[in-house]
């Protein structure tokens, strides 16, 4: 079961929307802001044409991705998604593994304070909690958390 990550290009849009699409409607605890139509058009539209995203693929089919940018002088994680049936796999660690490949300055990222698997995850990959917030920054209302992993964290 090999896992291989690459940049994802426009002809993936439609498999990343859709993974991304599945993963939020089971986190009951944070809506969807946008209808599946605008989540499709910003794969397309922006996510995509930044050049800063990156998805595994599994046996041959795209298992997951994350996107990233830079702020602040610091690297964002602002999308990882890996699809229901390859959770387990490797695929999460896989593509943290290609977003903090070196030289990677610090990488901040939020996450919604009700989602335990992911918040164990990030922590488990060196990632430290900075801040709660009440939602109010983000488009879902939901309370979330600030990570943060220093450039040279260890697992």
């Amino acid at each position: 079961m090999t896992i291989s990550i690459r940049l994802a290009g426009a002809a993936d849009a439609g498999a990343l929307a859709d993974i991304y699409l599945a993963c939020r409607r089971e986190m009951s605890y944070a809506p969807l802001a946008h209808a599946d139509a605008e989540v499709h058009a910003w794969f397309a539209g922006a996510l995509l044409p930044s050049g800063r995203a990156w998805l595994a693929e599994r046996n041959g089919e795209i298992a997951g991705f994350a996107a990233t940018s830079l702020q602040d002088d610091a690297l964002w994680l602002d999308q990882l998604y890996v699809g229901v049936g390859h959770r387990g796999a490797g695929v999460g660690r896989a593509l943290l593994e290609q977003v903090l490949a070196p030289p990677a300055p610090a990488c901040r990222l939020f996450v919604f304070q009700a989602n335990q698997r992911a918040r164990r995850f990030y922590e488990a990959h060196g990632f430290a909690l900075l801040s709660l917030g009440d939602g109010q920054d983000n488009e879902e209302c939901c309370p979330d958390a600030l990570y943060q992993r220093p450039p040279d964290a260890k697992e």
